[in-house]
This record gives C-alpha cells, sequence and structure tokens, in this order.
C-alpha cells in the first residue's frame, strides 16, 4: 500500500482544524477545504516550520501564535459601498419597503473590518431612516471586530470608495461621512450611534430574533454546503416574517435546502425575502 503526500497533507490539516476546535473553540471544520489550505500553507511558508503537524504543536502551546493565525483564517476582503449595483438596490427597493416599520432592525452577519456596516449607515442617513434603525454588526474575530468600532481607515482607499458611493446612488459628498487626519480616515461618529458591534460566530452560535433586514456577504462562499444549510437555518429562524436577506454575488440560497423559505427581491443582486 502507497502513500501519498497530498493525503498526508490532507489529513494533517484535518487534525489541526480539530486541534484548533477542541483548544480554542473556533470551529473551521465546515469551511471550504481549498480556502483552509491555501491559508494554512500561507502561514506555513511564513512560520518557517516543516509541516502542518510541526504548525499544530505550536498552535496548542502557544495561544499568540493561535492569534496570528486566526487572522490568517478569517475572511476579512470588503471595501466601503463593494458592489455599488447591490447598494443601489438596497437603496431603492429594500429599505422603501422597510421605511413604514417602526423599528428597522438590522443585523450584519461577518461584519468584518465595518466598512460595509458603514456604507448600510449612510444610506439609512440619507433615506431619513437611521434614527429609528438599530444594526448589529458581528464577527467571530475580536481583532477585526475593534478595527470595525474604531471605523478608521486608510486615506488612498477614499478614491475607491468615493466612487464606489458615487456608483451606488449617493446623493451628497461622501466627505461628509469621514474627518481626514495625516494618513487615516475616521469614520463621522453618528453614524455610530445606532451600531451595535458584538462578537458571534455563524458556526457555533445562535439566532439574532426578529431582524427585518440580514446582510451576510461573501462569507458563505468559504463554507461546505452543510455548513452553509446551518446558516441559511439560522437567517430564516433570525428574519421576520417579510424580512430581507443579501447575499453575496456568487451566493445563492436556490441550492440549499431552504430555498423554498425566501422568494427572489432583486434576483441578480441576491436579495430575497423571507415568506
Amino acid at each position: 500500500m502507497k502513500f501519498n503526500d497530498i493525503d498526508t497533507e490532507n489529513i494533517e490539516i484535518e487534525l489541526l482544524l480539530e486541534a484548533i476546535y477542541q483548544k480554542y473553540d473556533y470551529d473551521f471544520r465546515g469551511y471550504s477545504r481549498a480556502s483552509i489550505k491555501r491559508r494554512l500553507k500561507r502561514r506555513l511558508s511564513l512560520s518557517g516550520h516543516a509541516t502542518l503537524t510541526d504548525m499544530q504543536r505550536e498552535v496548542l502551546y502557544d495561544p499568540d501564535f493561535f492569534h496570528v493565525l486566526l487572522q490568517d483564517l478569517s475572511i476579512n476582503v470588503t471595501e466601503m459601498f463593494r458592489d455599488p449595483s447591490f447598494y443601489k438596490a438596497v437603496r431603492e427597493v429594500v429599505l422603501p419597503l422597510l421605511a413604514e416599520r417602526e423599528i428597522i432592525k438590522i443585523w450584519h452577519a461577518g461584519c468584518s473590518s465595518g466598512e460595509e456596516v458603514y456604507s448600510i449607515a449612510i444610506l439609512l442617513q440619507e433615506l431619513g431612516l437611521y434614527g429609528k434603525s438599530l444594526i448589529y454588526a458581528t464577527d467571530f474575530d475580536e481583532t477585526i471586530l475593534s478595527k470595525a468600532k474604531e471605523g478608521i481607515y486608510p486615506v488612498d482607499l477614499l478614491q475607491a470608495y468615493t466612487r464606489n458611493y458615487r456608483d451606488s446612488g449617493g446623493v451628497g459628498s461622501f466627505a461628509d461621512y469621514y474627518s481626514a487626519r495625516y494618513e487615516l480616515v475616521l469614520m463621522d461618529k453618528a453614524l455610530k450611534e445606532n451600531i451595535v458591534f458584538s462578537n458571534h460566530n455563524l458556526v457555533t452560535d445562535g439566532v439574532f430574533g426578529e431582524m427585518d433586514l440580514v446582510f451576510c456577504r461573501n462569507v458563505l462562499i468559504y463554507f461546505k454546503r452543510e455548513l452553509q444549510d446551518r446558516v441559511f437555518r439560522l437567517f430564516k429562524e433570525s428574519l421576520c416574517t417579510g424580512g430581507f436577506l443579501c447575499l453575496g454575488t456568487k451566493e445563492t440560497v436556490r441550492i440549499s435546502q431552504y430555498t423554498g423559505t425566501f422568494a427572489d427581491v432583486v434576483k441578480k443582486e441576491k436579495i430575497y425575502r423571507k415568506n
């Protein structure tokens, strides 16, 4: 019987993910293996370890190294008004349908460093809805969540963010929503007043009840099908009847066991409504 390096590497990955779960209670076992393998091998190269098994030992005995690895495994690709046509659809279709509600409760799951949370806050401001809105912005990574709370971003990103804002149907000046300080910009504190930043893990934690709108964009693409179904159930139970679910451009509820729970609202932008 022959043993090959690929099989050994896959076993090492499974053991490392199990070790992380058992030791630190972070569960990456349901994540797409292609993405996980790419991120682990990058850290393996940077760490100087010969094998993933060697790296597993350091993860178990050095919490500081684990937190370095956690940053690698976190999904933190985001930007202000990412996919402007999506935000235009939220502005023109979704929020007007929620405008008559006494309180608009929004859950931004997997908020990363917060750029898209502030984007939603700006939309609500411009439609006169911010004062009666409550935004729950959650992520499992405390380090990246603290960055979201700060709302401080590199100034060299502002040109792209301003263009996205304009293309999404922004009606004012994007410069009104931040102040520049040297090489950084700070988001207007008024945007933070109705945002609650909180730790939440989609893999292991429970529901947010009676939400009117749930955003979870470009997170599910990193999950295996079984884990995607678990998260869709979580969203179904968190949304009120008639509530909206917004996914990323490469994600869909249509291949899940909960496809019948949601109707298309803006099909191209992956915006659904709970039946």
